[in-house]
């Protein structure tokens, strides 16, 4: 069973017009949290249900992760500042296996911060794509220029970076062979056409779903999303059995 913990914000800001980044200090916070597992935010104490957020990155006993403020629990926790104290159960779920050899990571939109723990886990031969709708949008790219070997930027309306999705420069690479694992993050629709690239050029995928939760540890069922186990078909819980998983093992719906 995860621990509860009550962890000091310690910085928070703006990123853009709705995202933002929170900073905590919890040292045995830190030291059990690994790239892809995420924490469970109480958001005042009027909300039952906790807030789902990945864990960004860790410098010593810091966590650092990045939202979008979008719903009233989102929104209660980007109005708390420094000094405050924040009700963190974590970490959760299941982490990315940091493969050898040279890697790609992805992410899309806000799915990009938790490619960045990711890629500062495994510390050399990384490449980052991180794609976005427009320019007002980019997020991290400083924070990934410093960990990865390269970074593409995509943008859906080509106000940054390539015109286009993260499927494009993810192809153009993979064609190379220079390359043998991908590992991504955002939108169930871009990481089932990542998933298809990778297969098709027979490079190990890892996926981290995005899926609504509940509680957190499982018992709910409310992220149950369909997985594959010995060709059945199985419906797994993404915030115990994920919510990073192979992606050969997702059942992507059309």
């Amino acid at each position: 069973m995860p621990d509860v913990f009550l962890c000091e914000i310690i910085d928070s800001r703006l990123l853009t017009d709705a995202v933002f980044s929170t900073t905590v200090a919890s040292r045995e916070l830190a030291n059990e949290s690994v790239a892809g597992q995420f924490l469970h935010i109480k958001c005042g104490e009027e909300r039952i249900l906790r807030r789902p957020i990945s864990i960004c990155s860790i410098r010593d006993d810091k966590i650092n992760f990045v939202f979008e403020a979008k719903g009233e629990g989102t929104k209660w926790l980007s109005n708390c500042k420094p000094g405050d104290k924040l009700n963190i159960l974590g970490p959760l779920g299941k982490g990315f296996s940091i493969p050898n050899g040279k890697l790609i990571v992805v992410g899309g939109g806000v799915g990009t911060p938790p490619m960045l723990f990711a890629a500062e886990t495994k510390k050399s031969d990384v490449t980052a794509i991180l794609g976005f709708r427009s320019i007002d949008r980019v997020i991290l790219v400083d924070e990934f220029d410093a960990v990865c070997d390269d970074v593409y930027i995509t943008t859906d309306d080509g106000s940054a970076g390539i015109h286009g999705s993260v499927t494009k420069p993810l192809e153009e690479l993979l064609k190379s062979g220079e390359y043998d694992s991908v590992i991504s993050c955002g939108q169930l629709l871009m990481q089932k056409a990542v998933a298809e690239i990778c297969n098709r050029f027979g490079i190990k995928c890892q996926v981290s779903l995005e899926e609504r939760m509940g509680c957190g540890i499982g018992a709910c069922l409310v992220c149950a999303c369909a997985t594959l186990e010995e060709n059945e078909i199985k419906m797994s819980r993404a915030c115990v059995d994920g919510p990073v998983f192979s992606a050969n093992e997702v059942v992507w719906e059309d």
